[in-house]
């Protein structure tokens, strides 16, 4: 009962959110990896009851090379928030740059594994609709408040703070207004902290991208990075990859970054980190476990393997780290 009396006591404010026109492109691929994952889900790749409640099962079938692809992904930075927060024995915090309606932090409680506090940032018109299904889906706002200690959570159309989970809404262009919209929700530089960032980075420019990589790597003692996004992007298909995202009035303004695995590391270095580890997604693929590899092929016919192969060739994932060497950040590895 406490529980259902705390519920009611998420209130909210009206506040009109003003978004440049240049970025609806990118808003909209926030709507098409959350009915991408929501498919996945739906036909069993993995498990995660929390995605039904942010966007609806989409009438039209995806291919199973994307529902493959999205399973790496999920799985890959999975493992790698996993083994931060071993590491750090969940002493840390966790800010997911570009969040939209990734659901890690309800499925990490689940799993009894949340870090100090959990933050999560987008796009302000991006932040108001997730504020709005956390704040009428109980499944979605009772673990919330279960972990608040305050009777009341204010919560306005670009914000939510509480106190393990805080949502902002801000442009990661504008550092001071990212850097104080954080702190007022207590983001702490003396905990380790783990940043992560999905298809994120590519949408800058290579001079925000690395401000924002600069910014990461000095604000925290200790800190890790976990980027996801495309590589070997300039080949045919890569060059395809862009056009049909220019036709979507979506432009991959940081695309020349990502030309090799290198290329990707170069950056993560000359920005600040000490280390950096990448792998493309094909790599991944061929290193998951035998039985879940055999699980999730049974779930669906996939006609061509060279057409997965080739669509897991142009995605990464790297890490890299900054201090934290009695930690043993350095270690982590997929």
């Amino acid at each position: 009962m406490a529980t259902r009396q705390r519920e009611s006591s998420i209130t909210s404010c009206s506040s009109a959110s003003s978004c440049d026109a240049d970025d609806e492109g990118v808003r909209g691929t926030c709507e098409d990896a959350s009915l991408c994952k929501r498919f996945a889900v739906s036909i069993g790749y993995w498990h995660d009851p929390y995605i039904q409640h942010f966007v609806r099962l989409s009438k039209e079938r995806k291919a199973p090379e994307i529902n493959r692809g999205y399973f790496a992904r999920v799985h890959g930075v999975s493992q790698l928030i996993k083994a931060f927060l071993r590491k750090t024995e969940c002493h840390c915090q966790i800010i997911n740059l570009g969040a939209g309606m990734d659901t890690t932090f309800w499925r990490l409680k689940d799993e009894d594994l949340l870090p100090s506090k959990y933050f999560e940032v987008d796009f302000p018109m991006i932040v108001t609709r997730k504020l709005h299904s956390i704040k009428c889906k109980p499944p979605l706002s009772s673990p919330i408040l279960e972990l608040h200690s305050e009777d009341t959570l204010q919560m306005d159309g670009h914000i939510l703070d509480s106190k393990r989970y805080a949502v902002i809404g801000a442009d990661l262009r504008d550092l001071s207004e990212l850097e104080e919209k954080l702190k007022k929700c207590n983001m702490n530089t003396q905990l380790p902290t783990l940043l992560i960032a999905e298809c994120v980075l590519v949408y800058m420019t290579p001079e925000q991208s690395a401000n924002l990589l600069k910014w990461a790597a000095s604000s925290f003692e200790a800190a890790m990075f976990i980027n996801y996004e495309q590589v070997n992007m300039g080949d045919r298909f890569g060059q395809i990859m862009i056009e049909n995202l220019r036709r979507r009035q979506c432009d991959l303004a940081g695309v020349e970054t990502c030309k090799s695995l290198e290329s990707q590391k170069e950056r993560l270095l000359s920005n600040g980190w000490e280390t950096a580890s990448a792998v493309d997604m094909m790599e991944l693929y061929n290193r998951l476990p035998r039985a879940e590899v055999s699980r999730i092929e049974s779930l669906e016919f996939l006609d061509e393997m060279e057409l997965l192969e080739q669509l897991m060739r142009h995605y990464c994932l790297c890490w890299a780290t900054k201090g934290g060497n009695e930690l043993g950040l350095k270690e982590i590895t997929y």
